[in-house]
């Protein structure tokens, strides 16, 4: 008997409810207890799914979007909410680690977040995409570095980057010289057109080889009358097809199941630890393949902050990392203070 783990995962290829942040939550747990009867312990849900990706700012011209944006404001996600401690309860309910994307409101500014529930139900990691890309400019602020860390969990040590992220490889070595054992990707789907789907191949799995990591990699996906919904223009409806590429890739750069290209479902696979050391032993990109004294990556990790000196009780900080979640409470990890050295 081999003394690596298996772990059981699930990455979802599913629609949003376009409407409403409660459809598309009811549509969350729904899945993943779909998933615990399959014996899943890790699933990964799209790029801020909840309540769904700003599609619309992809094909409106930005004097025509301002509707749109404030009903995302009011479905939007506030950390910790009802809405989390749901999540967190459905995680800790099927005993599964809960990976998913929101849209993150903090007062007046939103952000595209990334959540991590670990199979107690705790919520483990909480990070921003560091930087909106293109359009979404319009929608979403910057995240900052304190949220570049990969985090203990049920099924391993996790690590998540949001859609173009992945073509940033400062970003994506970060995460490598934490050793995170599974990354967890996420896109919006359902945009730009199949080439989007084609670069996807190549950036996850590119990223499962330089890692020596497991990569589960999930799209969302619209359906013809969603697609209707955000625009009437056949040209602007044409961009919000194809690009999608629900898959999971071994350290080897190979799938472990067919992906998931059209439709709604999930794919499975049992990620067997092992090969991560089978690729390692050749070519450990921040060990034995590394030339620190040549190359090296500094992170300015500490958090954001806008103003200092404020009295501590009238600061809000929802955006720090929640180590008591079940219980409401909101810890700031010292370690952000700290410029990190990483080497190559």
């Amino acid at each position: 008997m081999s003394d690596y783990p298996i772990v059981r995962a699930a990455a979802v290829q599913i629609s949003p409810d376009l409407e409403s942040l409660a459809g598309t939550l009811h549509k969350v747990l729904n899945m993943i207890d779909e998933a615990a009867e399959s014996g899943v312990e890790l699933i990964v849900f799209p790029e801020t799914f909840l309540p769904y990706y700003p599609y619309f700012s992809f094909v409106l011209p930005p004097v025509s979007q301002g509707p749109e944006h404030l009903r995302l404001y009011k479905e939007a996600v506030v950390v910790p909410s009802d809405t989390t401690r749901t999540i967190g309860n459905k995680a800790k309910e099927r005993n599964m680690v809960v990976v998913i994307g929101v849209n993150e409101r903090d007062n007046g500014s939103l952000y595209n977040t990334q959540l991590v529930f670990d199979a107690t139900g705790e919520l483990i990691l909480k990070r921003r995409k560091i930087t909106p890309t293109y359009h979404e400019r319009m929608i979403w602020g910057q995240g900052d570095a304190s949220g570049l860390k990969v985090v203990d969990s049920a099924v391993g040590r996790i690590g998540a980057l949001a859609c173009w992220e992945h073509y940033n490889p400062l970003a994506r070595y970060s995460l490598m010289a934490q050793h995170e054992q599974i990354h967890c990707a996420q896109f919006p789907g359902s945009l730009v057109g199949p080439i989007f789907g084609e670069q996807m191949e190549v950036t996850i799995r590119h990223h499962a080889l330089e890692s020596g990591c497991f990569v589960i990699n999930s799209t969302g996906w619209l359906t013809e009358a969603q697609i209707e919904s955000v625009s009437l223009d056949p040209a602007m409806q044409k961009a919000l097809r194809g690009g999608c590429n629900t898959a999971i890739i071994s350290p080897e750069g190979k799938h472990l199941a067919p992906a998931l290209t059209e439709g709604e479902g999930f794919i499975y696979a049992d990620l067997d630890f092992r090969l991560i050391d089978k690729r390692k032993r050749m070519m450990d990109s921040v060990g034995h393949y590394a030339r620190p004294e040549l190359l090296n990556l500094q992170i300015n990790a500490k958090k954001t902050e806008y103003v200092e000196g404020l009295p501590t009780e009238n600061v809000n900080k929802p955006d720090s990392n929640v180590s008591l979640f079940n219980k409401g409470e909101l810890s700031d990890d010292t370690a952000h203070d700290e410029t990190i050295s990483i080497p190559n």
